[in-house]
């Protein structure tokens, strides 16, 4: 059956019945200015059975071996039971809980995951999350200048170590809508606090570890932009959080919004995609926090109950005055989420993220024993690492590729000398056999 199962006589009567010729007319309101003619660059349907053929293909050519990429996205052990649980058809088919009295375990485990996004995060409140770790970025960026209402410009600093993804998506969403985005060139691969123009700045975003791996100095600009009137914005790796500060703890009073991509905790890497992305915030901001937020409270009997307490976003009720109509709810990556890290508790996440530590400073130690390698940055990194390897980066990871490694992430236009640079990771799932592996293919060609 068709997902729409009108037949055309069901279109004509419908049409009759509203007064109108065709369909086009429900969109006269749409200046014709702005309205798409047609999708030429689409190309027509294929059968199912092509489908599935050509998918095959592409899933083949997905198969790479031993993964030293990073870059946002990482290899990391799923315990099997995450995905067995996170598979049972009450979360696999679960959708917005509306209805709180159908919706008791939802509202829970969404709970559940606000929670420890928050004490991860050391902030107040975290929302249901949003739709991955790029367009929370945006959203926090459109945040922040709603909530820092008394700066006069709408200029947003943003640090050209930021994952270019990141970069990219800001400034697709939030520049139609009346913000300059400013690029902070990086030093050494590091943000240089002191030379930041915060000047009217309504907010300073900053990407902790930053896309090449390395520790910015967090608390200094804190409380640089805080002392210019500005609002922090964090973008974190949850998993880093398990060993590194909280943004919640950055400077003397923490940052004001964090945001990130939750891929790291029980997503598997699935060619990019799809992960989640999560937003927190501090109390007094609640209201401008995009999404939904589910609570508890207690019933007339005294039994504890769970439903939706805030959903700022909602385009149904809002309309116009929404504070988001993209911050789509990733239910099922969220339920993977909060059992991944139930089931690893807090020192769980500490020996993992203790693991990725060790794992990357042995492998970029032993590639850097090789006369040809060195690493681009004299910076201290935490689990990804940039590595000049003296060959083109592109030919290099195609030669790693028939030795069924995947060795990292090119910075071809990323840094200066780029083309022969590489963001190489390895996390606890690698082994020092691994390494050795990789160390033998770079020396062995």
């Amino acid at each position: 059956m068709p997902f729409i199962p009108h037949t055309h006589a069901d279109k004509d009567s419908m049409l009759e019945t509203l007064g109108i010729a065709s369909t086009e007319e429900l969109f006269d309101e749409i200046p014709k200015n702005i309205q798409c003619d047609g999708l030429p660059d689409v190309p027509d349907g294929i059968s199912e059975m092509s489908m599935l053929r050509h998918m095959a293909e592409r899933a083949h050519n997905d198969t790479t071996g031993i993964c030293f990429l990073g870059a946002g996205c990482y290899d990391h052990y799923i315990p099997a039971a995450v995905w067995d649980i996170a598979s049972r058809g009450e979360f696999l088919t679960a959708y917005t809980p509306y209805q709180a009295e159908a919706s008791q375990g939802t509202l829970q485990l969404v709970y559940e995951f606000q929670t420890m996004l928050a004490s991860l995060t050391a902030m107040d409140v975290a929302n249901a999350s949003v739709y991955d770790g790029a367009s929370a970025l945006a959203e926090a960026i459109l945040m922040a200048v709603r909530v820092n209402r008394k700066s006069k410009s709408r200029r947003v600093l943003v640090p050209a170590s930021t994952h270019p993804f990141y970069l990219a998506t800001v400034k697709s969403i939030v520049t139609h809508q009346g913000i300059d985005v400013e690029i902070v060139p990086s030093v050494d691969g590091v943000t240089p606090i002191s030379d930041i123009d915060l000047d009217e700045a309504v907010a300073v975003v900053l990407q902790q570890p930053n896309f090449f791996g390395v520790l910015e100095d967090a608390d200094s600009l804190t409380t640089k932009a805080h002392e210019a009137g500005a609002l922090m914005i964090g973008v974190v790796n949850p998993m880093t959080l398990a060993l590194l500060k909280p943004p919640g703890d950055w400077g003397d009073t923490g940052a004001d919004i964090v945001c990130g991509d939750g891929q790291p905790l029980g997503i598997p890497m699935a060619s990019g995609g799809p992960s989640f992305g999560f937003l927190c915030t501090r109390m007094a901001h609640v209201r401008q926090l995009p999404g939904r937020i589910a609570g508890r409270t207690q019933d007339k009997d005294g039994n504890d109950g769970f439903v939706l307490t805030l959903q700022a976003r909602e385009q149904h009720i809002r309309r116009a005055k929404a504070t988001s109509n993209i911050c789509t709810n990733q239910g099922l990556l969220v339920t993977a989420a909060t059992i991944y890290m139930t089931l690893l508790g807090p020192q769980g996440l500490v020996e993992v993220a203790s693991a990725c530590v060790r794992n990357t400073h042995l492998l970029v130690d032993r590639l850097t024993s090789h006369p040809n390698v060195t690493k681009h940055f004299n910076t201290p990194f935490f689990h990804e690492c940039v590595l000049d390897f003296g060959e083109p980066a592109d030919k290099l990871q195609q030669k790693f590729l028939k030795h069924g490694i995947l060795g990292g992430h090119p910075l071809t236009g990323l840094i200066e000398k780029g083309e022969q640079s590489m963001l190489v990771c390895a996390t606890e799932a690698r082994s020092e056999q691994d390494i050795e592996r990789y160390y033998e293919a770079l020396e062995n060609g």
